[in-house]
Formats: C-alpha cells, structure tokens, sequence
C-alpha cells in the first residue's frame, strides 16, 4: 500500500507560515549543501517551472509519483500563471470552490480523506502532501509519515502544521539529519 507522507517546511515552533500563509523565508535557507540534499533524495518535491533553470529537470521522482495540495497551496502557483507546477506528478488538489484549470489537475471536491485512501490502493510510488494546515487536518488520520524540515527560525505566530483540535497523534522517529546551514530534517513514521 502507497504511503501518505507530509513532507513540509516548519519553523523551530513549529509553523509552516506567517499568519497569512506566506512561506518564501524559508528558501533562504537552501543553499549548496541543503540543495545537494532535495535533489539527490526528494527531487519530484522541487516544482516544475524550477526543474530546468536548476539543471534537474531530467532527474526521476524517487518517493512520490502523486502530489495532492490544497488550493491556497495551489494559489502560489496560479498566481504566478503557472496551472500544473508539479507536471511531472500526478497532481490533485483539494479545493470545494476552484474548477479545473489545467487537464494536468484534477480537482478533489468531495471527501478528500476517501480520496486518498483510494489513491492508497492504487500501485506506484508514495502521495506527497504540499502543505496547507486546513488539508492537513482533513488527512491527519491518512497521515503515514511526515518528513519535517526544521528551519531555524522563530515565527512566534503563523500558520500550524495541522489546523485541528487537540488530538494526539503519536509517531516515532525514523531518521534525522543536520545540515550546516541549521536546517534539521527528521522523519516521523506513524504508529498504528
């Protein structure tokens, strides 16, 4: 069975954004070392439009062959004119208001929980989990794995991991990794 792993960007205490959402802080924390690391374990996790001007556009997806991404995640591309960043993925996204703006995305609007549970069953590589708290909460019980970048950084405030009620929800850790520019990545594997 495919796992659902949410592979996210988090701050010492543990936001994803600022109070609006905005993330783009984190990126300057990609350096050389930190970059190496993405490409040669996560490459499919870097969006499309950035594939190519990195030189890493022929590169195959190594753990996720499916993307599923809320639709204020979605946003940032849209914004941008770009309809399908992550084209060499099967894309979904999350949104109960959007309809279908590009061939390439195909929209959840119903439960987003039985959705994955279906792409579960389905063969192939595992389902990457891009972000969005509200979406995260929706999925928290699908959940399989997380894979947490640890930025250091203190937001104070801002957007959680998992927009939901008090629930505890146990893991263990599996791996952790420190990098020089302060940058911790530890993945989690969910207790069941």
């Amino acid at each position: 069975m495919r796992k659902l792993t949410y592979f996210i960007a988090a701050s010492i205490d543990g936001f994803i954004g600022d109070p609006s959402g905005e993330a783009d802080f984190f990126t300057r924390y990609v350096d050389e070392e930190f970059f190496g690391f993405l490409k040669e374990e996560y490459p499919e996790t870097l969006p499309t439009p950035g594939r190519q001007p990195l030189g890493i556009d022929h590169l195959e997806n190594k753990r996720y062959d499916t993307i599923i991404q809320g639709r204020r995640s979605y946003a940032v591309a849209l914004d941008m004119g770009i309809t399908s960043p992550y084209a060499h993925m099967r894309q979904l996204v999350a949104s109960r208001t959007l309809t279908s703006t590009d061939p390439a995305v195909e929209i959840v609007s119903g439960d987003v929980a039985a959705e994955v549970r279906e792409l579960k069953k389905e063969e192939g590589l595992g389902i990457y989990l891009c972000g969005g708290a509200n979406l995260a909460a929706e999925l928290v019980d699908e959940v399989d794995e997380l894979v947490v970048k640890t930025y250091p950084l203190i937001l104070g405030s801002g957007m959680p991991m998992f927009g939901t009620e008090f629930a505890q929800t146990e893991f263990a850790l599996e791996s952790n990794r420190t990098f020089g520019n302060g940058v911790v990545v530890r993945t989690y594997g969910r207790k069941r």
